[in-house]
This record gives C-alpha cells, structure tokens and sequence, in this order.
C-alpha cells in the first residue's frame, strides 16, 4: 500500500483508560466518537488504507471507527498488524471473540513474527509507522509506554501525529 493514503494507529489498552472495560461510560463514547471523526477527517483528506495492531483497548474502537467508513465507502481498505500469532491468547473469551469478529472483517492480516519475544509489539508498530504517512493517537500524556514510543518514532519518522487525549 502507499503510504501516502495509509493512516495508522496507536492507543492505550483497556488496563490504562480510566474506564477500563466499562464501554458505555460517557468518556468512553466520548473518544470513540472523537476517533470516529478523526477517521472520518483522514478519508476527507484522501487516506483510504488504515493499519491496526488489534490490541485490546483504543486499537478495537480504531478498527470499528474504521469498518464502520468503510461500510460507506467501499474503497477503504483496513490492514491488521498482528505482532506474534497469539497475541490474544491470553485475552478473556469475550475479547478474543471480538477480535476476531472484526479480523473477519479486515481486508489484510499481517503477522510481523511468529513467536512471542519482548521486542514484538514495538515492531509491530515501527511496521505500521513506516507503512504510513499519518498516525492517530489516544494517549494518556504519560512519560512511558508503547503508545508514546510510537508517537515518538513516528515523529522522528516525520510522520504526521494526531493526538487525542484519552478524557
């Protein structure tokens, strides 16, 4: 895919939103509906292929923004970017149902490595930033985690950032 019509994204799992798995709290459909419109904004502005780490939390709502453009635009195009082959292994039932509704969904899966290993998620998203020419972000404004290495590797990329703040 071009990268310059390729968008990614990089969130928070549901352990560090203040809602945690509370989906229906107002802060929850809040940025769900922030999301939506930065999904939204990206297709004005002509991006039309989306790259998703399908992690709990942020990333499912990024991959249900986006499913939900393409149920009215058919030329966008949703790319899963599974860091190790059983990344919800250890998930509750319930996740991994979900997650796997929508890989059913995704127009591509791409698994970055096989096995496990501590450096798989950070390449999974170093994949996704060099795939793309704009990244989406909820970040919680926290000085560590997977979610601000992303933002900082894709501003040293020189990748477009859109930052919206978890609250």
């Amino acid at each position: 895919m071009d990268p310059t019509v390729s968008c990614c994204f990089t969130g928070h799992r549901t352990n560090r939103l203040p809602w945690q798995d509370r989906e229906t709290d107002p802060r929850c459909l809040a940025l769900k509906s922030r999301l939506q419109a930065e999904v939204e904004g990206a297709y004005r502005r002509g991006y039309r292929h989306f790259l998703c780490g399908m992690a709990q939390g942020a990333d499912l709502y990024f991959c249900e923004a986006v499913l939900a453009l393409r149920d009215r635009h058919p030329e966008v195009t949703i790319e899963a970017a599974i860091p190790f082959v059983d990344q919800a292994r250890r998930w509750p039932e319930a996740d991994q149902l979900r997650r796997e509704a929508l890989l059913d969904r995704c127009n591509y899966e791409t698994v970055v490595q096989h096995h496990y290993t501590t450096g798989c998620m950070a390449r999974r998203n170093r994949y996704m930033v060099d795939r793309s020419s704009l990244l989406i972000a909820v970040y919680d404004g926290q000085p560590h985690g997977g979610t601000l290495n992303t933002l900082t590797y894709a501003m040293r990329q020189g990748v477009e950032t859109v930052i919206l703040d978890v609250e």
